[in-house]
């Protein structure tokens, strides 16, 4: 019993780790319709249609019953600390987005997954093996080789995606506890009727009619959004944050190959040597997860 108790466990957080990977692709592919459609419309109106749409669907799939079983949820409160942090991080990271070149951008949000490493230590009290550590920081390294990051400065855009890094390393961590709370639907309605309630009146103000292309964008922002923060929910549920945590630096390498498919960027030498370490990072915590498992 307590072998198919080991073996299942083992199943559910390599389980959690290729829905993580899954949601990061997801959220990748969001972000490149964001920044398609930053450059004529305001972040607010974005995150403000992004939730009626994901909301929209929301209700087809579940109906009034899953709407008030959201409402009499006990992570009510918990969920709406966590979506501040989130829509802090958000706005951050997309402002900064005007300003920095994608390389740049992701190089110093990529210390987000450092962050969640550290407080899954501090606030959940995860225990951190050292090959977890040391992948965490063989992908940082990656980034570190892709994107050349000493020739940044501590200008407002780079301390704005320091910001959005810290806020959203400490999301993950509230995700990771409410998560084992509540099904997985109605934490997305409650994520997404926060971002509504906070990012209405500012998108009012700020609103821009958008055209059929801008409007295609912006439902494939909410349906990418939607999907991606459900498969988040799920593997969080299924494998701690630590090690979860260095698949988000899968993003890079999605997040180059979108660039060259949609804008024609050609990634430099040092941008294939960084996302080889990234994905050597990925392939020690499934490669210690599968060694595990057989021992």
């Amino acid at each position: 019993m307590a072998d198919i108790a080991i073996l299942e466990t083992r199943e559910r957080v390599l389980a959690g780790i290729l829905f993580t990977g899954a949601a990061y692709f997801l959220f990748s592919m969001q972000d490149a319709s964001i920044k398609l459609l930053v450059a004529g419309i305001a972040v607010w109106q974005i995150m403000f249609v992004r939730s009626i749409t994901i909301l929209v669907a929301s209700a087809a799939i579940g109906g009034r019953r899953l709407f008030e079983d959201s409402a009499r949820s006990p992570i009510v409160r918990p969920m709406f600390v966590r979506s501040a942090f989130t829509l802090a991080a958000w706005l951050c990271y997309y402002n900064a987005a005007r300003y920095l070149q994608l390389a740049e951008l992701t190089t110093v949000y990529y210390a987000a997954p450092i962050i969640v490493t550290v407080l899954s230590v501090i606030m959940l009290g995860e225990k951190v093996p050292m090959l977890r550590w040391l992948a965490v920081l063989i992908g940082f390294a990656g980034v570190f080789v892709a994107c050349d990051p000493t020739r940044l400065g501590l200008s407002m855009p780079v301390l704005l995606v320091l910001a959005a890094a810290l806020l959203w390393g400490i999301a993950v961590v509230l995700l990771r506890k409410t998560a084992m709370a509540e099904r997985t639907m109605i934490q997305l309605i409650l994520n997404n009727f926060y971002f509504l309630v906070f990012s209405a009146v500012p998108a009012l103000l700020v609103w821009q009619t958008p055209d059929l292309e801008q409007l295609l964008l912006l439902i494939s922002v909410g349906a990418l959004g939607g999907v991606a923060q459900y498969v988040l929910f799920e593997g969080m549920k299924r494998a701690p944050v630590s090690i979860v945590a260095p698949f988000e630096y899968t993003s890079l390498v999605w997040a180059f190959a979108l660039g060259f498919a949609i804008w024609g960027d050609v990634p430099r030498r040092e941008v294939f040597l960084g996302a080889a370490l990234i994905v050597t990072a990925g392939l020690l915590i499934v490669g210690n997860e599968h060694f595990r498992k057989r021992i």
